[in-house]
């Protein structure tokens, strides 16, 4: 297993190797790019920060659970970037190995699944009509103006990577 976050560029083919062993018939990659849109809104870049202890070690755990669950056939990668992405940049990396295309399928998908609701990641939008905070919502605002710092629980869909 192997979890990251990073500045830089990110690398499929360097995750997907994390996990390439001898045993491992499938490598099931998710790559999530910075797209030009979100929610009809145009997007020109994005800031993705994080707390990194933390969450590092949430990935940490959510990788260790994927691959407890598989009794050992599976190994995940995840590796995330923060800072300012422009459209077309590598966001998140996951990718998961197992002797079959099902195994891996299954884990890769609730590897990124997990990322995204679990991880104190969070990602500002920018676009013409300025930056936004993405899912957040600022107590003391509406939230056609929120761009403050409380984030509900609840609300984790709104780091959507794909």
């Amino acid at each position: 297993m192997h979890v990251e976050i990073r500045e830089d560029m990110l690398s499929i083919d360097a995750v997907a190797a994390r996990v390439a062993h001898p045993g491992a018939g499938a490598i099931d990659v998710f790559a999530g790019r910075v797209r030009d849109e979100n929610d009809g809104r145009p997007v020109v870049l994005l800031e993705y920060e994080a707390y990194r202890p933390m969450a590092l070690a949430e990935m940490q755990r959510i990788a260790e659970s994927i691959e407890r669950d598989a009794h050992g056939v599976v190994r995940v990668a995840v590796v995330h970037r923060v800072g300012a992405l422009h459209v077309g940049d590598l966001a998140v990396v996951c990718a998961a190995s197992a002797p079959h295309r099902a195994e891996a399928f299954a884990a890769c998908r609730a590897l990124i699944d997990a990322i995204k609701h679990r991880v104190p990641i969070w990602k500002r939008e920018h676009g013409p009509n300025g930056a936004y905070w993405v899912g957040w919502q600022d107590a003391r605002c509406s939230s056609e103006a929120s761009q403050g710092p409380s984030r509900p629980e609840s609300d984790r869909e709104g780091r959507d990577h794909e």
